[in-house]
């Protein structure tokens, strides 16, 4: 058996505006690079953390890929440890998936080194783990995609992937701005409208048949948050007009990218997303915002073993 593994972890589309918590995509380009080692010692030790200037914990228990493979050991009641190291490649607090990334980054490295590796499948209930540190709930939106790739549908117990056509393209537009998870969960507390559930039930039920029929009318009529970001877009500087740019640019649909402050759209064919690109880095200059683009295939792939 191997000594050591290196793992990537993409970006990721969390909720994907209509699929709160359930919902995710991955994005080709920024992502997180995790190197484990196998060691003598029956415990995780995070090492070091590369590539922020912000302290994130190198206590194991309290670092999502620490807490991640804490949960694997322990299940698989394996005779030796983990050294772990972290480079991160998406900026914090940015609506990407970064804490999911070292996450499933560290899994994956960390099943490499098993005898007999795990299904991505098996490996979800200890990225659950990790991810509840960061974010303060097991959900799988941005987990999902990244362990399996794609669009895929995260549920408490599965992960089922939702055929995309390969022709349509994500544009993710993230301002130079932080919006913790935390924070921008609290402002979902309050009460919601029975009609607001059903047509948020309707949206995503629409955009889920568009996507297995690769009909991008029903997208169209369906990619709306008409739940969350209501309550959210008030968080993030510029997030109107970048929106109206999105959709003027030909999006299918636009909205907030996990808990913000990135936004994104869905375009039919990459040159519409690359073409809209300008227009939504300047309504957040507008703002007063310095912001990154990527455009990305939907269907991309997921972390993968360097």
């Amino acid at each position: 058996m191997k000594d050591q593994a290196r793992a990537f972890a993409p970006a990721s589309v969390g909720n994907v505006g209509v699929g709160f918590d359930i919902l995710g995509h991955v994005i080709e380009g920024p992502g997180d690079t995790v190197t484990v080692r196998r060691i003598d010692a029956p415990t995780v030790r995070i090492a070091a953390i590369g590539g922020t200037t912000v302290d994130l914990p190198l206590d194991a228990p309290s670092n999502t890929a620490g807490a991640a493979l804490i949960a694997m050991r322990q299940a698989l009641a394996l005779p030796f440890g983990f050294e772990v190291e972290i480079d991160k490649g998406i900026p914090l607090g940015s609506g990407m998936g970064g804490s999911a990334a070292s996450c499933v980054a560290a899994l994956v490295a960390a099943n490499a080194l098993l005898e007999a590796p795990l299904s991505r499948q098996a490996l979800y209930p200890f990225a659950l783990v990790g991810e509840a540190v960061a974010s303060g709930g097991k959900h799988g939106d941005n987990l999902g995609p990244m362990l399996l790739g794609g669009l895929v549908l995260a549920t408490a117990e599965h992960l089922v992937s939702v055929p995309v056509p390969h022709a349509w393209h994500s544009l993710l537009v993230h301002p130079e701005a932080i919006l913790e998870t935390r924070r921008a969960r609290a402002a979902l507390a309050g009460t919601y409208a029975l009609n607001e559930f059903v047509a948020q039930s309707a949206n995503l039920a629409l955009v889920l048949a568009g996507c297995h029929a690769g009909d991008a009318a029903l997208v169209r009529a369906g990619l709306k948050d008409v739940l969350v970001e209501p309550r959210r877009a008030p968080l993030i500087v510029g997030f109107e007009a970048a929106k109206a740019a999105m959709l003027a640019g030909g999006a299918m649909g636009a909205s907030i990218s996990g808990a913000g402050p990135s936004i994104f759209g869905w375009f039919e064919q990459r040159a519409c997303a690359e073409a809209a690109a300008p227009a939504v880095q300047a309504a957040f200059k507008a703002a007063g915002l310095q912001s990154q683009a990527w455009v990305s295939r939907i269907a991309a792939p997921g972390a993968q073993v360097l």
